[in-house]
Parts: structure tokens; C-alpha cells; sequence
């Protein structure tokens, strides 16, 4: 199975407009063991968006970066950049270095998809 708890770390106060609305772009940051690794995400938009950085050295510390990229091209995953605000907040939770000056995410769905088609590359697995 591929999600075995999750839990909460921190609420990120959401942006309130003069209506009392959250504003979009708001998120939280929570922490999710996939495969026995707990992994730092924030939740964007309703999506659960994992540091590829982290996801690489953890998740898969075994199987060379130019393979996943390749899965990744061929999956057709597209990470996305972090604001600033977002990398702060990944930093605050240790999911990124501290001296890490850009980040990319993906979110928990192609997660999942990469996960699935590198199963057979890790000797873990």
C-alpha cells in the first residue's frame, strides 16, 4: 500500500481579503510516510505538493536522478516551482536545506505514478 499515516504539522495563517475570504495561493504544510519516509508536503490549492528535492533523496536514494527524469518525461510529470513563501515554509519543516534557493514540486498524484514505476529499479522494493 502506498500511504501508511499522515499527519499534520502546522497551519501556514491563511491571507483573509475584505470579504473574510481565504485568498488563493494560501496552504498548509503537513507530513505524509510514503514507504516507510516521512515526507514533508504542503497543501496547495486542495493538492498535496511533495519537494521533489527531498523525494529524491529520500524516497529514491537508490536509483540514479537521470533514471527518474527520465520516468519522470515519460510519465509526462511536471513539477512546479515554489514561491517564496512556500520554500520558507519547506525549510521550516527540514524538507528542503536551509541554503536551498529554489525548490520543485509535484504533487501526491504523480507521486504516486513515479512511485509505482520505479518499484522495480529500488532493491528496497
Amino acid at each position: 500500500m502506498f500511504l501508511t499515516c499522515e499527519g499534520t504539522f502546522g497551519i501556514v495563517p491563511a491571507t483573509m481579503d475584505y470579504n473574510g475570504q481565504t485568498r488563493p495561493g494560501d496552504f498548509h504544510a503537513g507530513f505524509q510516510e510514503i514507504h516507510g519516509i516521512n515526507l514533508g508536503y504542503l497543501q496547495i490549492d486542495g493538492t498535496q505538493m511533495f519537494a521533489l528535492a527531498q523525494v529524491l533523496s529520500d524516497l529514491f536514494k537508490d536509483i540514479p536522478r537521470a533514471t527518474i527524469s527520465k520516468k519522470m518525461e515519460t510519465l509526462k510529470i511536471k513539477s512546479r516551482r515554489c514561491d517564496l513563501k512556500e520554500l520558507r515554509t519547506l525549510k521550516a519543516i527540514n524538507s528542503v536545506p536551509t541554503r536551498a534557493v529554489k525548490c520543485s514540486l509535484i504533487s501526491k498524484a504523480d507521486l504516486e505514478a513515479l512511485c509505482t514505476s520505479c518499484q522495480s529499479l529500488s532493491p528496497r522494493r
